[in-house]
C-alpha cells in the first residue's frame, strides 16, 4: 500500500546496511530519505534543514543518539523535529532514557517493514496534527479577540449613548461625563495604573451619574437653593446609579464609579459613608475628576470658577474630600493646563 501524503525523514546510524534497507522500505512509501552516519554530520545538516522526522540510531561512535538528541535540544531551529530513536538494545533501561529525552518511540533493529513503516508515520501524523490544532487554536484565538474587540467597541458606543442621555437632562452639565472619563483617565495614567485600568475607569467615568436619570428634571436643573427633600433627592442618583449597573454581570466593577463617587476620604461622604482606602480607588479618582469639572465649568447656579480658584479648592479639599495622592496628580495638571484648556468650552 503506498501512502497518499509524502514526507521528508532523516535516518542517522553507523550502520550503512540500516540506512539502505530503511531507505528502500521508507522509499515505497513514498516517503523522502536523507541518510547521514554520525550526529556531528547530522546536527550540521538540521541547522540548514527541517525534515518532518528524525530516526535516530542510539549506539554510534564519538557522538551517540543521546548526545546527538540534546545537542538537538539546545538548538531552537531543531529542538522540534520529533525524533525515534533506533536500537538494537532489549533492555528497558535504554527505552527509559530515550522516553526521559523527549523520543517519540522506539524501532527495533533488525528492521520489520510494517513496523517501521507504520510507527514512522505514527509520529509524523501526530507532529502534523498538534501543529495544525496548534494553528487552529491561535486562529481562535485572534477571531476571539477580534470579536472581543468588537464588543468593547459595541460596548463603548452604548456607554457614550448612556452618558449622552444622562447630559442630556441637564443643558449646564452637556459633555460633563465625557470631561469626567477623560480626566479621571489622565489621573489613573499619571498614578501609574495599566492600561486596562484606565480604560474601565475611563467607562465608569462615563457612566458615574447614571443614577441622575432616576432624578426629576426640575431638581436637577434649578437655578436656587434645594429644598433639604430635594437635595436628598439628589443624594440618591450614587445608589440608583449602582442598582442600574450592577446588572452588568460581565463588568461588576463597573458600577463602583457610580455608587462610591460621592464618597469623602475623610468619611463624610454618601450614601455610606466610606472612608480612606475603603472607598475604590477608582471611585476616589472619579471623585476628584468630578469635583474638578463641576468647578471648571458653568452651573445653573454659577458661572466657571477661575483656575486659580479651582486649584485652590483642590488643594484644601486634599485629605479631607478628596484622597490626597489623586489630589496631588490633578493639581500637576492643573499646573500644567497654563492655557485652561481643561475645561468645558462652548
Amino acid at each position: 500500500m503506498r501512502v497518499k501524503h509524502s514526507a521528508w525523514i532523516l535516518i542517522v546510524d553507523d550502520d550503512v546496511q540500516n540506512l539502505k534497507v530503511a531507505s528502500r522500505i521508507l522509499d515505497e512509501y513514498g516517503v523522502r530519505v536523507s541518510c547521514l552516519t554520525n550526529g556531528s554530520d547530522a546536527i550540521k545538516f538540521l541547522m540548514f534543514n527541517k525534515p518532518d522526522l528524525v530516526l535516530l540510531d542510539v549506539h554510534m561512535p564519538e557522538m551517540d543518539g543521546f548526545d546527538t538528541m540534546q545537542a538537538m535540544k539546545e538548538r531552537p531551529e531543531m529542538a522540534d523535529i520529533p525524533v525515534i530513536f533506533l536500537t538494537a538494545d532489549e533492555d528497558g533501561e535504554t527505552e527509559t532514557r530515550g522516553f526521559r529525552a523527549g523520543a517519540r518511540d522506539f524501532i527495533r533493529k533488525p528492521f520489520n517493514a510494517d513496523v517501521l513503516t507504520l510507527r514512522t508515520w505514527h509520529a509524523i501524523e501526530l507532529d502534523r496534527l498538534q501543529e495544525n490544532l496548534a494553528q487552529e487554536v491561535e486562529t481562535a484565538y485572534h477571531d476571539l479577540m477580534d470579536e472581543k474587540r468588537r464588543g468593547e467597541r459595541l460596548i463603548m458606543q452604548l456607554v457614550r449613548t448612556m452618558s449622552g442621555a444622562i447630559d442630556a437632562k441637564d443643558s449646564y452639565t452637556n459633555g460633563h461625563s465625557n470631561r469626567v472619563a477623560e480626566y479621571a483617565k489622565m489621573i489613573a495614567k499619571r498614578a501609574g495604573y495599566d492600561e486596562s485600568f484606565q480604560e474601565k475607569i475611563f467607562m465608569m467615568g462615563m457612566l458615574h451619574d447614571i443614577g441622575k436619570i432616576g432624578v426629576r428634571d426640575d431638581i436637577l436643573t434649578k437655578p436656587g437653593k434645594l429644598t433639604e427633600a430635594e437635595y436628598k433627592r439628589i443624594q440618591e442618583h450614587p445608589t440608583i446609579g449602582a442598582g442600574i449597573l450592577k446588572n452588568i454581570t460581565e463588568y461588576p466593577e463597573l458600577a463602583n464609579g457610580a455608587h462610591w463617587h460621592h464618597e469623602r476620604y475623610d468619611g463624610k461622604g454618601y450614601p455610606d459613608g466610606l472612608k480612606g482606602e475603603e472607598i475604590p480607588a477608582e471611585a476616589r479618582i472619579i471623585a476628584v475628576a468630578d469635583a474638578y469639572d463641576a468647578m471648571s465649568s458653568t452651573r445653573s447656579y454659577r458661572a466657571n470658577l477661575t483656575q486659580a480658584e479651582v486649584r485652590r479648592r483642590v488643594e484644601e479639599a486634599s485629605g479631607t474630600q478628596f484622597d490626597p495622592r489623586f489630589a496631588q496628580i490633578m493639581l500637576t495638571l492643573i499646573d500644567e493646563d497654563t492655557e485652561y484648556n481643561m475645561r468645558e468650552t462652548d
